[in-house]
């Protein structure tokens, strides 16, 4: 049975002091008002930024519906790349899940299907679980090319995978032109997408691995607009990305399912 996931994405936000005490509101929350589901069927990703990975993992061990996520990695193993951080040091510090492919990655750091690879491996081989981010811009979506593209990154990314290894994957469907704009695709949108990648799955890997494959939708996700994106078919949660810095808002997100 795939999982359903409310992920946040804190991106550059927060220092190490104001991430810690947004973890224990959200904690806090939790506490007094539990997820429907149990962390088997549903599971709450932080996003953190790198220097807060240690101390948040700390902060929620005693919850297991609660995972902490680096927001990249490098696709080396180590090695003098100054600044960057490899797959072994995020899953020193507890971590669990790493973002790979996000579209701002791939548009301001030029990320490409092959580098993206690279890194899912890496990540898979230090045992941590790849969120990989796929979408597409505006100007592909309005040249009918969404499809297509989208089934390119899944392609040239993820599909050297064996199925072992691809069935530890999440993916997250973010169209570009939704992504800090106030803008969110409509959840016709995002089911037809969603639909079209989980097909692309079958053709490549079979309907088993399709249908338990969590895919996430993200794109200006936020407690207005979350529970009807949710309960669309093949939508398993979001990927969130400015709501998940605001712990009432991303609370009301988790219970959206």
């Amino acid at each position: 049975m795939r999982k359903k996931i409310a992920a946040g994405n804190w991106k550059m936000n927060t220092t190490l002091n104001e991430g810690k005490q947004l973890i224990k509101t959200i904690i806090n929350s939790l506490e007094k008002l539990p997820p429907k589901q149990s962390p088997e069927e549903m599971l709450v990703v932080l996003g953190t930024p790198f220097i807060t990975l240690e101390s948040a993992v700390k902060l929620v061990e005693t919850f297991p519906q609660i995972s902490i996520a680096a927001q990249n990695c490098y696709d080396e193993e180590k090695g003098a790349f100054t600044g960057e951080i490899s797959a072994s040091m995020i899953k020193s510090t507890g971590a669990k899940y790493v973002i790979i492919g996000h579209s701002e990655r791939r548009q301001y750091f030029n990320e490409s299907h092959s580098m993206l690879a690279r890194k899912v491996d890496l990540a898979l081989k230090n045992d941590l679980i790849p969120i990989f981010c796929c979408g597409e811009k505006l100007e592909i979506r309005e040249k009918n090319g969404h499809f297509d593209l989208v089934k390119q990154q899944l392609t040239e990314s993820l599909f050297h995978l064996s199925p072992e290894l691809f069935s530890k994957v999440v993916i997250a469907y973010e169209p570009v032109w939704a992504i800090g704009t106030g803008v969110t695709a409509t959840p016709e949108q995002a089911r037809e997408m969603h639909k079209i990648i989980r097909d692309h799955l079958s053709g490549h890997y079979g309907d088993v691995i399709a249908n338990n494959t969590t895919i996430l939708y993200g794109g200006s996700v936020n407690a207005k607009n979350a529970h009807e994106l949710f309960s669309q078919p093949d939508v398993d949660g979001g990927l969130v990305g400015g709501a998940s810095l605001k712990a009432d808002e991303f609370l009301a997100i988790v219970h959206s399912f």
